[in-house]
C-alpha cells in the first residue's frame, strides 16, 4: 500500500524564469505548504534585469535593477515561509531550454533532494495578460526534460556524478500557470498572504490598488463577491 509523502515534511524545490514568478504564479499554494511544515526554496533562472515598465525611474539601469529585485524576492519569500532564494544570472528575456541549462537544474534538483518540484507550464503560449512569456515557457520546458529522464539516471550527465551530485527522482512535478489543470488548491486562508507577497515586488506593481482589485476578481466561479473563495491550478505529474 502506497503511503501519502504529504503526511511528514516535504522538500520543495520551485524552478521558475523570474523573481516574482512564485507569488504570482503559485503564492497562495507555497504559502499553505509553508504553514504545514515543508520546507520550500526558490531556483529563479533569470536574473529579472530586464523588469522595465512605465513606471520604472528614468533613471533606473539593469545593474541597479538586478540588485533590487533580488532583495524584493527574498523580502517576498519570507512572507511566503519559503526558506531559501537562489537566483542564477542567465538574463531575463533569453532564456533556452538548451543542454547546458538542463544539466544546471539537472545539478540543483540532485542537490536539493527535491521530494516535490514546482514549475510551470511549458505548453502554455497564452495567460490572461496575453502571450505567456518565452522565459516562462522555456523554464518549465527545461525542468520537465531535466526530470525525465535526466535526474533520476546516472548516465545523464556524467560529469554531475563527479562532482558529487548522485541520480535523484523528485516523486512529483507541479506545474503552475496552465491550461490543462488536474489539481486544484483552495487557497482562500492565504489569499491575503499571497498578495503581501506579490506587493513586496515593488518595482514591478505599476499601480497597487489596481492590482489588488484585479487579483480579488479572480475567485472561483462557486463563490461571491461577498464570500469569495480563491484556487491556484496546475498540471501535477506523480511519480511515486
Amino acid at each position: 500500500m502506497e503511503t501519502d509523502p504529504w503526511n511528514s515534511p516535504l522538500n520543495i524545490l520551485v524552478i521558475l524564469a523570474h523573481p516574482d514568478d512564485p507569488e504570482f504564479f503559485c503564492g497562495g499554494t507555497l504559502a499553505k505548504w509553508a504553514r504545514n511544515g515543508h520546507h520550500i526554496t526558490y531556483l529563479l533562472l533569470t536574473c529579472g534585469d530586464k523588469g522595465f515598465h512605465d513606471t520604472t525611474p528614468a533613471d533606473m539601469t539593469s545593474e541597479k535593477l538586478v540588485p533590487l529585485r533580488l532583495i524584493e524576492q527574498n523580502n517576498a519569500a519570507k512572507v511566503i515561509g519559503a526558506k531559501a532564494v537562489h537566483i542564477m544570472d542567465n538574463p531575463d528575456g533569453y532564456l533556452v531550454p538548451n543542454l547546458d541549462l538542463r544539466r544546471d537544474v539537472v545539478r540543483e534538483i540532485r542537490r536539493h533532494k527535491s521530494d516535490i518540484l514546482v514549475t510551470c507550464d511549458p505548453q502554455n503560449l497564452f495567460a490572461v495578460y496575453g502571450i505567456n512569456h518565452p522565459d516562462h515557457r522555456a523554464a518549465g520546458q527545461v525542468v520537465l526534460d531535466a526530470v525525465f529522464p535526466a535526474a533520476g539516471n546516472k548516465t545523464f550527465f556524467p560529469e554531475l556524478l563527479e562532482e558529487g551530485f548522485d541520480p535523484h527522482m523528485p516523486k512529483e512535478i507541479w506545474c503552475s500557470l496552465t491550461q490543462q489543470p488536474n489539481t486544484t488548491v483552495d487557497i482562500t486562508e492565504t489569499w491575503d498572504i499571497k498578495l503581501q507577497a506579490i506587493l513586496e515586488h515593488r518595482s514591478q506593481v505599476q499601480d497597487a490598488e489596481k492590482l489588488i482589485e484585479r487579483f480579488k476578481s479572480r475567485r472561483a466561479e462557486d463563490s461571491t463577491e461577498e464570500n469569495p473563495r480563491y484556487e491556484e491550478k496546475f498540471r501535477v505529474v506523480k511519480y511515486h
